[in-house]
């Protein structure tokens, strides 16, 4: 008898409300949906649909949509990434050179819109027909006399009763803020302007790479990104991600200065910018992200497991978020298949994401400053000190796993 046999046997099925539908939610809907239990997503638009522009699946992320079965739909809409170079202004001296393949050879990252992923994931619920709610805010939890939570929402509404539930509202989540009313997060003194530009690999990226994040540093008080992200569905153009970062509180300065303003700032610290950023004619073009720093120790609580940015988020700089939530949902799925009880499971879940978790965390606490920071100390010494000792033996390899996500075990098998 196969193993997974054997525990479906014996396995209770319970009924999961999710709250939130972003990668971290839609992924865990199908790793519980797929053991046999009934799923209900939560989410407070009409419709379902992306926030954001782009990001980097790292081979670990690739990996949980691979146990999904959905890697071929995504690799055919991502770009493969290589490497991630970094120049300082305005000497253009290479100060970041970090390259997939120094961990393993043939190794990349998968550079993708996030309309691609979450396209790719809401498709597969839509086939496996799990159950969806639109326009409920989810505001809190509630547990009647049999213990049971109901998702409380803005609207009035009561939804459920669940067996437990899961928080995967990111990382302003407001469930976390019940459940968990000591736990705070910290803001970030940065943010950065996001645009996802229509290029299809015209004039405007001609003179960028098309596999490689390539960004330029003014100290680290200024970073600009460039980064091809590929396509949104078979049939699109492609796109490429622009990112400028920007302290949160300069954005409404950067509102009143105008882009003309803006734009010959940008161009003076990457003249090679002029055709892509001809592409951005309204301010609305440019999201401005918000970054905090937070991680919940236990990410569990009675009858709610808290999941991807409600339980742990912090500055893209490693470009891990993403795939520490894909990593997360698919140690939820495998927890539940193997135990009994939810409060079984939780703990399973938790184990099996700490050290894997806790080093990132505090690598991303360690690394944001370095280039996201009003220091003059740490971007010199990057400059002068780390960037040299990226030569050294076995620091490649070092760097190589670290970006891919691997230098702590992720609990899952890699392509």
């Amino acid at each position: 008898m196969r193993p997974g046999l054997f525990w479906l046997g014996r396995m209770r099925k319970f009924h999961i409300g999710i709250a939130g539908c972003g990668p971290a939610g839609l992924s865990a809907a199908l790793f519980l949906h797929r053991s046999g239990h009934r799923v209900t997503l939560v989410d407070q638009l009409d419709a379902p649909q992306p926030i954001g522009s782009g990001l980097v699946l790292q081979p670990t992320g690739v990996a949980v949509l691979a146990a999904l079965g959905l890697e071929k739909e995504i690799r055919a809409l991502g770009v493969e990434i290589e490497a991630m170079l970094g120049r300082a202004y305005p000497s253009r001296r290479r100060v970041l050179d970090v390259r997939y393949d120094w961990a393993r050879p043939g190794r990349h990252g998968l550079a993708v819109h996030r309309a691609a992923i979450f396209n790719v994931l809401f498709d597969a619920i839509a086939r496996e027909g799990i159950e969806i709610i639109t326009s409920a805010t989810v505001s809190g939890v509630r547990e009647e006399t049999d213990r049971r939570p109901r998702l409380e929402t803005a609207e009035g509404a009561l939804v459920g009763p669940f067996d437990f539930v899961v928080d995967a509202l990111g990382s302003r989540s407001n469930l976390r803020q019940q459940v968990w009313p000591r736990h705070k997060m910290r803001d970030l003194p940065f943010g950065a302007l996001w645009a996802s530009l229509e290029t299809n690999g015209g004039e405007a990226v001609a003179g960028f790479s098309g596999s490689t994040l390539e960004q330029v540093y003014h100290r680290s008080n200024k970073m600009v990104g460039v980064l091809p992200i590929g396509k949104i569905t078979p049939t699109s153009s492609s796109y490429t991600a622009f990112f400028y970062s920007l302290k949160q509180d300069d954005f409404a300065a950067w509102q009143a200065g105008g882009l003309d303003v803006w734009k010959e700032t940008a161009l003076t610290l990457w003249p090679d910018l002029q055709k892509l950023l001809s592409l951005i004619a309204e301010p609305e073009q440019l999201v401005f992200a918000r970054y905090g720093h937070h991680t919940l120790m236990t990410p569990h609580k009675g009858r709610v497991v808290s999941i991807g940015d409600a339980a742990h988020a912090t500055s893209p700089q490693l470009g891990q978020g993403v795939n520490m939530a894909l990593l997360d949902a698919y140690a939820l799925g495998q927890a539940f298949g193997a135990a009994a009880e939810p409060e079984q499971a939780f703990k399973a879940y938790a184990r099996a994401r700490r050290f894997h978790l806790r080093f990132y965390q505090a690598a991303s606490h360690f690394f944001t400053p370095v280039y996201q920071s009003d220091s003059r100390l740490l971007p010199f010494m990057r400059d002068w000190l780390f960037a040299p000792a990226t030569k050294l033996p076995l620091v490649p390899k070092f760097l190589g796993h670290i970006a891919g996500g691997t230098f702590v075990p992720p609990g899952i098998n890699l392509p």
